[in-house]
């Protein structure tokens, strides 16, 4: 039994529903069928009990200082590596590149396109191939 369940993860966005989108993306949870673009809250639903969805929630000013908290992101299904292409050509940008030498430790930190930190680690397969 859970005594406070997360609900939702919120992030504030200059442009709820394009961030969104670049979101919707990454996890695979869709845009709430309710919510259109202009509207200053967007939801992604998980669809899976007990897993919380990302709220976007309109803000007047910029990200500015950096990210207190961020998602750590494991591909179920191809690598790491394809995983970060992926994102950066839906807009993300490498912040930080933590990946070993050898290929096999290490993560990759991006931002979405409004700076939000998230994490790249090594794929579900790569894993457990190693």
């Amino acid at each position: 039994m859970f005594l406070n369940p997360v609900r939702h993860i919120t992030f504030d966005a200059l442009d709820p529903y394009r961030i969104a989108e670049f979101w919707s993306a990454v996890t695979g949870y869709p845009i709430h069928p309710d919510d259109v673009e202009g509207d200053d809250e967007i939801l992604l639903e998980s669809g899976q009990p007990g897993v919380p969805g990302l709220l976007f929630i309109r803000v007047p000013d910029a990200k500015s200082v950096k990210n207190r908290v961020h998602l750590d992101i494991q591909p179920p299904t191809g690598t790491r590596d394809e995983t970060v292409a992926r994102l950066t050509g839906l807009g993300a940008r490498i912040v930080d590149d933590r990946r070993a030498e050898d290929g096999v430790l290490g993560w990759v930190v991006l931002a979405d396109p409004e700076g939000n930190e998230l994490c790249i680690e090594r794929g579900v397969e790569e894993r457990a191939a190693s």
